[in-house]
């Protein structure tokens, strides 16, 4: 009987051993070991055996990324104050040991590395944004994270960790500032709106005094051309005329009739052109038969006058 108590104790204890040596560390964390509270070693993730009552686990560090987001306020050179909103996203640097031993030891617990993690990119971006003007921040957003990136990573490589990524997500200024800004920015824009509508108003100018000017060339070249066609119509008129009255003039000749006829034809012909034509206007002739004959002599001198010049011209 007293056998069966102290098997038990041995199962118990056995059992007690079994389930204090195995231990099962989750996939993204790494369990750090220590006996009797000196580092002994690292535990990765799946089932591994430690020693029950030597080896204990002093902390499992998560090796996925971990985000947090800041708040703060910094000063500019020209003593503007702006706020900040940004997300800082970090990792544990490795799986190496020497990173992790960094991660498990360098500080007392999480709080006191994220206190230290935050004032320290704080602290770097106030010492950028104190060197630039107020004008200047917004346009150095990509500028502000390289630099701090550049300043903590070193700091955070010592602590086992490394800095994936700083958003600056938000950037304002005094609301006295900000109403300015808007009203510098307002005045932009008017002023470039009011240099286009100046441009196109003077392009359109442009474009319609060039419009005007072709047209007026235009007009200028047809009426040349009209006038150019109207002459040559009314030579060729004259030239026909007078090729009729010289070939008309001629069989009356030779039929030993008065060519004055062709004069007096011609009179006829013309007051009846002016009557038919004259659109309402007062036209005064003499027809008389004084006046009449007194136009026919001054026509049959001029006729006999331009018969001398041709003679003339042939010889």
């Amino acid at each position: 009987m007293e056998a069966l108590p102290i098997l038990a104790v041995i199962v118990f204890i056995i059992l007690v051993l079994v389930f204090t040596a195995f231990v099962s560390v989750q996939q993204g964390t790494i369990a750090v070991v220590t006996v009797f509270g000196k580092y002994s070693r690292l535990l990765f993730p799946g089932l591994n055996f430690k020693i029950p009552f030597i080896e204990s686990i002093y902390t499992r560090i998560s090796i996925q990324n971990r985000s947090v987001e800041l708040e703060f306020q910094a000063v500019t050179i020209d003593q503007a104050n702006v706020y900040f909103k940004a997300m800082l996203l970090y990792s544990v640097l490795d799986q190496q040991e020497e990173s992790i031993k960094n991660v498990a030891f360098k500080f007392i617990d999480e709080r006191n590395l994220m206190q230290a993690l935050v004032r320290t990119v704080e602290g770097s971006i106030r010492a950028f944004v104190a060197t630039k003007k107020q004008a200047d921040v917004l346009i150095l957003r990509r500028d502000i994270v390289e630099h701090v990136k550049g300043q903590i990573d070193q700091i955070l490589e010592s602590w086992g960790y490394h800095l994936q990524d700083l958003q600056l997500n938000d950037i304002t200024f005094d609301d006295v500032i900000m109403k300015s800004m808007s009203q510098v920015v307002a005045s932009n824009n008017l002023k470039a709106a009011a240099e286009n509508e100046g441009q196109a108003l003077l392009i359109t100018k442009t474009k319609a005094a060039e419009a005007e000017g072709n047209a007026i060339k235009i007009a200028a070249e047809a009426e040349r051309q009209a006038a150019q066609l109207r002459g040559q119509g009314i030579a060729l008129f004259r030239e026909e005329v007078a090729k009729g009255m010289t070939v008309a003039a001629k069989e009356m000749q030779e039929a030993n009739m008065d060519t004055s006829v062709i004069l007096f034809t011609m009179w006829t012909e013309a007051i009846k052109h002016f009557s038919e034509n004259s659109k309402g206007n007062v036209i005064f002739l003499d027809g008389s038969g004084e006046n009449m004959q007194k136009t026919m002599k001054e026509m049959m001198a001029l006729n006999v006058l331009g018969q001398q010049t041709d003679g003339s011209a042939k010889s």
